[in-house]
C-alpha cells in the first residue's frame, strides 16, 4: 500500500536533503505529491522512492539535470535505457581521456630524450585530398571519416596510393584552434584519379623541412612539436606554410596507439 510521507521523512527514505528536494521540485524534476494550500508542507508518496534514488544515482554519474529529465519522461523503458547508455558511454570516454592525461602528466616528469631532427627536401607531391575547416577538439572524428572516403576512391579508380597519408595544418589551426585542413593520401602521376564529391587533386608543393619523427598516440604529440619548433626557433628560419604531418604508422595500421609513428615536417628556408 502506497503512503504519504513529510518532505522530513522523505530526506531520509531516498537520502536526498530537504534543500535539494525543495529544488528539484522548483524546477519541476520531482514533484511532490501534495502541498497543504495553507502550511505549504510538502508531502512525497512513498512509491516516489525510487525515482528519487534513480535522480541520485544519476547526480552522482554527474548527468546534468536536463538529461535527468529525458531520463524520467523518457515514452518507455527501451528509451529510458537509451539515454543511461549514452551518457554511461560518455563517462567511460572521460574516464579514458582522464587516463590518458594523467599518464601525459607523469611522462612530463620525466625528462624527454633528445629529438633527433632531420632536414629533407619534401618532393612536389600529387595527393587525392579531403579539404575543410576543421575545429581542433574535432580532428581526430574528421580524419576518421576522411581517409577512408580517400582510400575507397583510389581503390575505385583501380589504382594504389603512392605513399604514406598525411595531412597539412596551417598556422590559422594553431592560432585560433580552427582552420583550413588538408588530408590527403599520394597518388601515382600520370593516372587518372576521377573525380569523386568532396574530394580533389592536389599538388602539394615541394619545400625543404626540419623533420622529427613521434612515437606513440597523438596525445602526447604537442611533446613532439614543441621540441621539434623550438629547435626551428633556436637554428633555422620557418616559414608561414603549413605544417605537414606524414602518417607511417597510425590506427589504420596497428590498434596500438604506442606503435603510431608520426613525421612532422616544419617548412624552413
Amino acid at each position: 500500500m502506497t503512503a504519504t510521507v513529510a518532505i522530513g521523512e522523505f530526506a531520509r527514505l531516498s537520502h536526498l536533503s530537504v534543500k535539494t528536494l525543495r529544488y528539484y521540485h522548483d524546477i519541476g524534476l520531482l514533484a511532490p505529491a501534495e502541498i497543504d494550500p495553507r502550511s505549504g508542507y510538502r508531502r512525497y508518496r512513498t512509491d516516489q522512492v525510487e525515482q528519487a534514488l534513480l535522480i541520485r544515482r544519476l547526480r552522482l554519474l554527474d548527468m546534468p539535470l536536463p538529461e535527468i529529465e529525458d531520463v524520467l519522461t523518457a515514452p518507455g523503458i527501451a528509451a529510458r535505457d537509451a539515454a543511461l547508455r549514452a551518457h554511461l558511454e560518455r563517462m567511460e570516454e572521460q574516464l579514458q581521456r582522464t587516463r590518458t592525461v594523467v599518464a601525459s602528466l607523469r611522462a612530463l616528469l620525466t625528462p624527454a630524450s633528445p629529438l633527433d631532427i632531420e632536414y629533407r627536401a619534401l618532393p612536389s607531391t600529387r595527393v587525392l585530398a579531403v579539404r575543410e575547416v576543421v575545429a581542433k577538439p574535432d580532428i581526430d572524428r574528421w580524419c576518421a571519416a576522411a581517409y577512408p572516403r580517400i582510400y575507397a576512391a583510389i581503390a575505385r579508380s583501380g589504382s594504389a596510393p603512392a605513399g604514406p597519408a598525411g595531412a597539412t595544418y596551417p598556422l590559422d589551426y594553431f592560432a585560433d584552434d580552427a582552420a583550413e585542413v588538408l588530408a590527403y593520401v599520394p597518388v601515382p602521376r600520370g593516372e587518372a584519379i576521377p573525380a569523386a564529391a568532396g574530394l580533389e587533386l592536389v599538388e602539394l608543393p615541394a619545400h625543404r623541412a626540419a623533420i622529427a619523427l613521434h612515437r606513440g598516440s597523438f596525445d602526447e604529440i604537442d611533446r613532439t612539436y614543441g621540441a621539434l619548433g623550438t629547435h626551428v626557433a633556436e637554428h633555422d628560419r620557418a616559414l608561414s606554410e603549413p605544417v605537414r604531418e606524414i602518417y607511417l604508422a597510425g590506427p589504420g595500421d596497428t590498434a596500438d596507439p604506442a606503435d603510431y609513428r608520426t613525421e612532422i615536417c616544419w617548412p624552413v628556408l
